[in-house]
């Protein structure tokens, strides 16, 4: 094919260069729109973002060699993470850099049930994140109270933190005050730290303390790993104390403090921390 002649009948000679992109993936065309998404963010302004420190002394950081991606150790500047996917560790402590992932402490109010909708509309867990479930997040409680117990239920939309902390094998304590029928003494400690039988085998409280004892009525702070149904109710009953009322006052180091009946609050960075570390993440 000839090149086309210009008006004095002299063919023109094109010195273009074809373009580069004319056979590009979609995903190959994306990278080239929006390269920050196939690159990732540069490291120092993640951490900076998660609150772990200016960007100044996040590089500090990164050249102490104090940070790792992924479990392995980062000492150069520049590298670029891709916060929804990649593990950062500062000091060996994971940092959440997920913008997407949420974390919430409930004080679950008594009547309530630990479902996130009821088909017979009694009052559930999820009456309390409505808005922010029509507003597009997807959140779900981490492990189960009982309608009549009170107290510390958490939830997110963080699947592997969730099922972390309800595995046996990672054994996260949960704390408990009890009021219980009678009286109690030192014996009734011992008996819990050594153990009761139950139908579905022996059960011991990893810690227990006698916090006050009143006319015919005691409350009882009763810590353990255990997850099994109604386990605290059951291993005091078989105590010899029923149970009156049930409140779950913390799980590892996250505290209900002062936080009222139907209060939800936002873990803080320091109990996000803490509980990734307490089950290996």
């Amino acid at each position: 094919m000839q090149p086309p002649a210009s008006r004095d009948g002299i063919p023109q000679v094109s010195h273009a260069r074809p373009a580069k992109r004319q056979h590009l993936t979609d995903a190959e065309l994306q990278a080239a729109l929006h390269p920050s998404a196939e690159e990732g963010e540069r490291l120092q302004k993640v951490l900076a973002r998660a609150g772990v420190a200016s960007r100044r002394h996040s590089e500090a950081l990164i050249d102490a060699g104090r940070v790792e991606v992924n479990g392995k150790k980062v000492t150069r500047q520049g590298m670029r993470v891709h916060p929804q996917t990649d593990v950062i560790r500062v000091d060996g402590v994971r940092v959440n850099v997920d913008e997407s992932k949420r974390y919430f402490v409930l004080n679950k109010p008594r009547g309530v049930h630990s479902t996130m909708s009821d088909e017979l509309g009694r009052p559930c867990v999820g009456d309390y994140v409505s808005e922010k479930i029509a507003a597009g997040q997807r959140l779900f409680h981490v492990g189960r109270l009982d309608a009549d117990t009170e107290g510390l239920i958490m939830l997110t939309n963080d699947g592997e933190l969730a099922n972390r902390l309800t595995h046996p094998r990672y054994h996260v304590s949960k704390t408990y005050l009890a009021t219980v029928d009678g009286e109690a003494d030192r014996a009734l400690i011992r008996t819990l730290k050594k153990g009761v039988e139950l139908d579905d085998g022996p059960v011991a409280a990893d810690g227990a303390q006698i916090i006050d004892v009143h006319q015919g009525r005691s409350i009882v702070k009763v810590e353990l790993h255990e997850g099994r149904k109604h386990v605290v109710r059951r291993m005091l009953k078989a105590a010899g104390y029923p149970v009156q009322r049930l409140v779950r006052t913390k799980i590892h180091t996250v505290s209900l403090g002062e936080q009222k009946p139907g209060i939800m609050r936002a873990l803080n960075d320091s109990e996000l921390r803490s509980l990734y570390k307490a089950v290996g993440m």
